[in-house]
């Protein structure tokens, strides 16, 4: 039996030591952690490798629900991939495991809890852009990327996917900006 940690944050701002010094002192041989948003399981190559990599007696190890998924379905799905390969999961805070009968249970709650965060989470983010509209102090979130650069490239004659590339973005978004005008 292997205990296998996982950590995550949502923003590259945010720091994972905590979190894996935390899995580490519960005895995780193999530590795994990525930075992106928990709304969604995809893109969570980290999470999926960890998984993919799970044994039979194996123990999936995270420090928090919230960390392991922000969606209920998503949760359950994770759990439910890891026991069909004969391992488990454990929460260290509050303590819950999938090995003991009541485990699934209260993980299903869990899940519904942490779901429901984020979506008093992003209530709270609307409410706080609406306020700061109404004072005329909103902004708007920065630039991901840089749509002169695209721009430039595209007159180059550069194809989408060598853009993408050189922007470390999707074609889909090199598409999105060079059908905006300038």
């Amino acid at each position: 039996m292997t205990k296998i940690g996982y950590a995550r944050v949502s923003t590259v701002d945010q720091d994972l030591e905590i979190q894996l010094q935390r899995l580490r002192a519960e005895g995780c041989v193999i530590v795994r952690a990525e930075k992106i948003s928990g709304a969604s399981r995809n893109g969570r190559t980290e999470l999926a490798t960890t998984i993919e990599f799970l044994r039979a007696g194996d123990e999936l190890v995270v420090t928090r629900l919230d960390r392991l998924g922000r969606d209920t379905r998503d949760v359950l799905n994770i759990v439910y991939d890891c026991e069909q390969r004969g391992a488990f999961v454990t929460i260290l805070d509050p303590h819950v495991s999938t090995r003991g009968e009541m485990g699934q249970v209260i993980l299903t709650v869990l899940g519904m809890v942490a779901q429901m965060e984020r979506r008093f989470i992003k209530e709270r983010q609307r409410e706080g852009i609406s306020r700061a509209k109404a004072e005329g102090v909103y902004k708007g979130g920065k630039a991901r990327l840089d749509h002169s650069l695209i721009r430039q490239l595209h007159s180059e004659g550069l194809g989408a996917s060598a853009i993408a590339k050189v922007a470390h973005c999707s074609r889909m978004h090199v598409y999105r900006i060079l059908q905006v005008s300038p």
